[in-house]
């Protein structure tokens, strides 16, 4: 068996296996595609683990290339994934999966999840390229170049299309307007600007685009040999998509694309759980995949996240490439509140729900920026550090943004204040009067107290109050940074399995052929209540009352730093 470790960096190809009168006759195959590579997993209904494989793009496909799985570049603030690398990543890792004695037979159903807001230009040639593939040849050498009309895809971290922000939330009355119209305010990475822009600066090969794919929508579409429709869910990013009916918004179509738009991203935005096909020849020709084998919808890694690992009065704090807090919504009377500083998306399986995100981009990188500046590059050291400063770091907070940030907008660099023993006021301090030995520290605080100081206005009215933080990604196995979460949040910390944060793609290929099997009835919800009620959390960190009062007292504090330094970084006229 092909075995690797899960880290926040890694896509997931999951597979969850059913059983029959107590055998396991058939599986599930999932499948998620993150920036910086992919993964296979096999997983019992009971969700255990029975085969892993990987691909990390950097390492196994360094013809590409990339950094991370990203190309950056040229253009300032442009990066992009090559999709033939998608593509190629798919190959090698089937190759894998058959060499560890994978019966592909035995799968019954496809879903899974990739990372949000990146996209896919498909051609005119690019439907009869899926739907006529040679099984004796790769995916790869058939459809890179001619199916795409971009051979590199804009992904979440491409920050160029500032222009195309400001244009589109100006067209429809402002951030505010466009955040209640779509869930967000416009962001960089958001899909719709990404379009605008393409549109504007290279109308020749926008013009020959067909049809434009998010990644959660272009890895179906592999299998379906036919271009998928979009997910709901994963919909949301896109400030396309009408958040509280589920359908495009003409006007934002018209604005970012033109009237061809909506033929371009095909039919409206389709839930979870749905039954999309079946699996196309290739793959029962090439690697002997049943043939009545079901494609369902594919997600963003967000959303999959909270199906895996939400309950009523849970946060999800993931700790990855980005830094992000998630809020599982329920259905309720009145619509849930949009902010600009925030986002809503739609539920991917249950109707009227939705979830509430803090997204940040400066995550591990400005993690691991400090810890190879201060600490020798070195975890344990940069662990000592944190550990050897008190709690507050009398008063130190810092603002460390390598690339540019997400929340608050724009902000980048890295900057710094000493808040007076009262917490009453703060005066700015530079770098070199910054202890080195502070600096793990902050940064830490400084990326809680950041969530902290936004999460009561994201909750709706007269929500009761969370219970439990539940961690996921890379940094999540980190002991020091699981305990400092705790106390700055005031609650305690709980990790899910080692396939916890995983398992939402699972869920979602296991939902649609549950639905299928019950003559498409039943909800999420009562497909998971027939699961055992084995706890699956482990409580990793308890709050530390003295901590939490500390950490209460710098959210004020913190936030007139953070209002100084969006004064900082505005650009200034003439």
């Amino acid at each position: 068996m092909v075995r690797s470790v899960w880290d926040e960096d890694l896509s997931l190809l999951k597979i969850l296996t059913l059983s029959d009168l107590g055998m396991s006759l058939s599986m599930l195959h999932i499948n998620s595609l993150r920036t910086e590579g992919l993964k296979a997993v096999l997983v019992t209904e009971e969700s255990n683990v029975v085969h892993e494989s990987a691909v990390r793009f950097d390492q196994d496909l360094p013809h590409y290339g990339t950094i991370n799985g990203a190309i950056i570049g040229p253009g300032e603030g442009e990066v992009t994934s090559p999709v033939k690398m998608w593509l190629e990543a798919f190959d090698l890792i089937m190759t894998r999966m058959k060499a560890a004695g994978v019966d592909f037979s035995r799968i019954l159903g496809i879903s899974g999840d990739g990372q949000q807001h990146g996209s896919v230009f498909w051609s005119a040639e690019a439907e009869t390229l899926l739907s006529n593939l040679d099984s004796s040849k790769s995916l790869a050498e058939q459809l890179a170049p001619i199916a795409f009309t971009l051979q590199k895809s804009p992904i979440w971290q491409d920050s160029s299309t500032t222009r195309e922000c400001r244009e589109i939330e100006e067209a429809v009355g402002g951030p505010q307007a466009l955040a209640d119209l779509t869930g967000s305010r416009a962001y960089e990475r958001f899909t719709g600007t990404q379009i605008r822009k393409i549109r504007r600066i290279d109308p020749e090969r926008y013009n020959a685009t067909s049809r434009i794919s998010l990644v959660s929508s272009f890895m179906p579409s592999v299998f379906l040999g036919t271009v998928a429709p979009i997910e709901i869910s994963d919909a949301s990013g896109m400030n396309l998509m009408d958040v509280l009916t589920y359908k495009w918004d003409d006007k934002l179509l018209n604005f970012c694309g033109g009237p061809e738009l909506r033929s371009k991203l095909g039919p409206e935005p389709v839930p979870g759980g749905t039954v999309l096909g079946r699996i196309s020849p290739w793959w029962v020709q090439r690697w002997q995949f049943n043939p009545g084998c079901v494609i369902a919808p594919f997600t963003g890694d967000n959303p999959a996240t909270v199906i895996a690992l939400s309950a009523p009065g849970d946060a999800i704090l993931s700790l990855g490439t980005s830094t992000t807090l998630l809020l599982s919504i329920p259905p309720t009377d009145t619509p849930p509140k949009r902010f600009t500083s925030s986002h809503l998306l739609s539920h991917p399986t249950t109707y009227d729900a939705h979830i509430a995100m803090l997204c940040y981009k400066n995550g591990a990188l400005a993690r691991e920026q400090v810890r190879n500046k201060y600490a020798n590059g070195d975890w344990s050291k940069f662990n000592e550090l944190v550990e050897q400063s008190p709690a507050g770091n009398g008063g130190l907070l810092g603002y460390y943004f390598p690339l540019p940030e997400i929340i608050p907008p724009n902000v980048i660099g890295s900057h710094f204040f000493l808040a007076s023993e009262d917490e009453r006021t703060i005066k700015r301090l530079f770098e070199e009067e910054v202890s080195s030995t502070a600096h793990p520290r902050a940064i830490l605080e400084s990326q809680f107290l950041s969530i902290r100081s936004r999460i009561e206005a994201i909750l709706p009215e007269h929500a009761p109050p969370l219970q439990r933080l539940v961690v996921c990604g890379g940094s999540s196995a980190n002991p020091v940074i699981r305990q400092l979460a705790a106390d700055v949040f005031g609650m305690r910390v709980f990790v899910a399995g080692k396939e916890g944060a995983a398992e939402g793609g699972a869920q979602l290929a296991r939902y649609a052929w549950w639905r299928e099997q019950n003559g498409g009835k039943g909800t999420f919800e009562e497909m998971r209540a027939l699961d055992g009620v084995e706890e699956r959390m482990k409580c990793v960190a308890e709050p530390r009352l003295e901590n939490v009062k500390i950490y209460a007292s710098l959210v004020d504090p913190y936030r007139e730093g953070e209002q100084r330094v969006v004064e900082m970084c505005r650009p200034r006229a003439g």
